[in-house]
């Protein structure tokens, strides 16, 4: 592994911050999602309902405690720190024309504090916290005026902080809309919610359109405010498997590979690729695309691919091998692999599948690559004040030792890795606490009770001795 290899751990601000309304912050679309559970989906409501539970209004109350978390990553070593900026806490509608100073401030002082630990801030513009009057006003990303919405906020922050981050990423797992048979990825991804008989797919490949375009626009623009910038995409990377050799297996994993590469197709080389516009061509779909957005495109390439890795899927041509109808990770249309064990959450655990990835994405662009979510959603037990999370550190150990012969054995050019929820965070899928992922517990409940003490589980120490090897 490299010297400079950025080891550290990952969040999102919405799942984390709290302080929903502090600081003059609006309402993000994060605010108006209630709990859920492993079986039952997160309600998305017409703004915030007298006696709905929303727990991304407290958060774990990073907003409050960031500065004993981050002493807490500092003593585990982290070179990163992934994290985002809250839209919503910049804009607090969205379409103002002057920034919220309070909320830029936050971001100055929760910056500075990583900085002076060491630890490099790597930013997420977009992660599922959107303004929500924009979906009310706007439509969310079915509008064209999106785009200059968007670019505003990303030139307002990056400007702000040009000399304290220098690794961005633009909007977080933007393939997961293509998960259509649950409509909590497209409104947290574009803030869409469906209308009744509307061709979902239509709109969303309309969302990404513009997505695309005000991504490129935004690398653009941050190689101007500062040419050091990395700026990179985000997807969830969950390969596809053929579940036999039978070729109309091994065509069906392909088709639904596209599903995922076709986003960084475009955000890497700057074009729709050819699949791409048959697939359009035979559905008869006219979608609103410019020339000027497709030059834009072109100009905005990104430096390097960021990924989420949990799990990966296999698929059957066979309509007689049973559907998982999992929609809450890997798609409705996958099967089980009897390969493979699952978490109490129904994901597959596939450490190799982290290898496949990786050297499938080094292969198909020959760019950096940035592990940026990869962690273990379970039900911790505290027994004595203390949490002993072997499956945690046995999940991740295996994980790391697969990236490592990515890079060393294989050759692939990998900028860091960062454990996703490093603290425990809001559960984005359910909305709960008890799934928990974190090296760092918080004492907080899937009711919002709690002391929010903070408590290093076993894996803390371990991760800490990780990376002070430089991996395991």
């Amino acid at each position: 592994m490299r010297k400079d290899f950025l080891w550290g751990g990952a969040v999102a601000a919405h799942q984390v911050e709290g302080a929903y309304q502090t600081g003059n912050k609006g309402l993000s679309i994060a605010d108006v999602m209630t709990a859920g559970s492993r079986t039952k989906a997160r309600e998305i409501t017409e703004g915030i309902v007298e006696g709905k539970y929303y727990p991304n209004h407290e958060g774990i109350r990073f907003y409050d405690f960031y500065k004993d978390d981050i002493a807490l990553f500092a003593e585990m070593g982290f070179k990163c720190f992934r994290t985002s900026i809250a839209w919503s806490r910049i804009f607090p509608e969205g379409d103002e024309e002057m920034p919220n100073e309070e909320g830029l401030r936050f971001y100055d002082e929760l910056f500075d504090e990583l900085l002076a630990y060491g630890i490099e801030p790597v930013v997420t513009l977009s992660h599922f916290e959107m303004p929500y009057n924009l979906v009310k006003r706007y439509g969310g990303w079915r509008s064209r005026d999106m785009i200059s919405l968007f670019v505003r906020f990303a030139r307002t922050v990056m400007e702000r902080y040009r000399n304290k981050v220098k690794y961005w990423m633009t909007f977080n797992e933007i393939n997961n809309q293509m998960i259509l048979t649950n409509g909590i990825y497209a409104f947290t991804n574009s803030g869409i919610l469906f209308e009744e008989g509307e061709d979902r797919l239509k709109t969303v490949y309309q969302a990404a359109h513009y997505e695309f375009v005000a991504s490129a626009m935004a690398v653009k623009l941050g190689h101007e405010i500062n040419p050091e910038f990395k700026i990179g995409c985000m997807v969830a990377a969950t390969p596809v498997y053929p579940l036999t050799c039978n070729p109309d297996d091994v065509l069906l994993a392909l088709q639904e590979d596209r599903k995922n590469l076709f986003f960084t197709d475009v955000h890497v080389r700057g074009h729709y690729p050819a699949y791409i516009k048959k697939d359009w061509e035979q559905r008869g779909y006219s979608l609103d695309i410019m020339e000027e957005d497709l030059k834009i495109m072109k100009e905005g390439c990104v430096d390097y691919i960021g990924f989420s890795y949990y799990l990966s899927s296999a698929v059957s041509s066979d309509p007689k091998v049973k559907k998982l109808g999992n929609d809450l990770a890997a798609g409705s249309d996958t099967v089980e692999n009897p390969y493979l064990e699952m978490t109490p959450w129904g994901w597959t655990i596939d450490p190799k599948g982290l290898r496949y990835v990786l050297n499938q994405y080094y292969d198909r662009y020959q760019i950096p690559l940035f592990v940026v979510e990869n962690g273990f959603g379970y039900e911790d037990q505290l027994e004595e004040g203390q949490i002993h999370d072997q499956n945690r550190i046995e999940y991740l150990g295996n994980h790391i030792r697969e990236m490592v012969k990515a890079v060393d054995e294989d050759g692939v050019d990998l900028l860091g890795y960062t454990v996703w929820g490093c603290i425990d965070p809001v559960s984005f899928t359910t909305g709960e606490m008890r799934k928990r992922y974190g090296f760092i517990y918080v004492d907080r409940d899937d009711e919002g009770k709690g002391s929010y003490q903070r408590i290093r589980k076993d894996s803390f120490y371990w991760y800490r001795d990780v990376i002070a090897r430089n991996g395991c």
